[in-house]
């Protein structure tokens, strides 16, 4: 199981459960972007389990100027030499093609740490030939919902990715995982790996609150935090480990 984390509480969290690996972000409410290079660094001498770094500049698309380029590019060498263990990126052009040309600039700066192509691919017009792209460029994994909302959804889809792809590549559902519906989506694509963020609601600890200032879009998110639950990646292993023994016995 990999984690989708965003804070030092959740990275030791997610460890403590069991994950295998971590992939660490920034602004989660808006998908993930890069983090900062301090946040790599406390994390990195918290954990002992590899810890993946995303790299993207901004919310929104992944069609990216020569400028948010440039960026990416830079945030790979300052997070390299922080210590991340691999890195998780997707570039997309502007008619949802992948963006081979920018994906390899950014797999020769990462190289020969692993890489992740990320959701981005559940954006792109066309999922298979996206996935036959991400192989041919050397990804060594790539995270998706199918093309759906959640991989629930995209479950049939996702299965379809993983008998295409052989060994040639992991394919790692994700997406709106839950543990009502993770025995489902690994019966069903026959995946190896999955990917949550497995959080709670964590309520703020100060005493006093302005409710006429909001720092943020949602008001209601002032005072909470989400952070990730080691019982509920226990939880989700315990699930998979079910499902991946059932499968063995067949």
């Amino acid at each position: 199981m990999e984690v989708c984390i965003d804070s030092p509480d959740s990275a030791q969290n997610a460890e403590k459960g069991g994950a295998t690996r971590v992939e660490l972000c920034a602004n989660l409410m808006e998908g993930g972007t890069t983090p900062s290079i301090g946040m790599l660094k406390i994390i990195k001498n918290l954990l002992s389990i590899p810890v993946f770094v995303m790299i993207r500049p901004r919310g929104g698309d992944f069609c990216y100027s020569w400028t948010e380029l440039q960026v990416m590019k830079e945030d790979i060498i300052c997070l390299r030499e922080a210590g991340a263990d691999g890195f998780v990126f997707g570039l997309l052009t502007s008619d949802g093609d992948v963006d081979e040309s920018g994906c390899a600039e950014l797999l020769g700066l990462c190289h020969p740490l692993p890489t992740t192509f990320h959701r981005a691919i559940d954006m792109s017009r066309d999922i298979f030939d996206s996935l036959a792209k991400i192989i041919q460029l050397g990804f060594i994994r790539v995270l998706s919902s199918g093309g759906c909302q959640t991989a629930h959804q995209g479950a049939q889809v996702l299965k379809d990715m993983v008998c295409q792809v052989k060994d040639k590549i992991i394919v790692m559902p994700g997406g709106g995982i839950t543990v009502d519906n993770l025995k489902d989506i690994l019966l069903t694509t026959k995946a190896k790996e999955f990917h949550g963020s497995a959080r709670k609601i964590v309520k703020s600890s100060v005493t006093y609150m302005n409710s006429h200032v909001c720092m943020g879009h949602i008001p209601e998110c002032e005072y909470i935090r989400k952070v990730t639950s080691s019982g509920q990646v226990s939880l989700f292993l315990r699930i998979a480990r079910s499902c991946w023994d059932a499968q063995v016995a067949e």
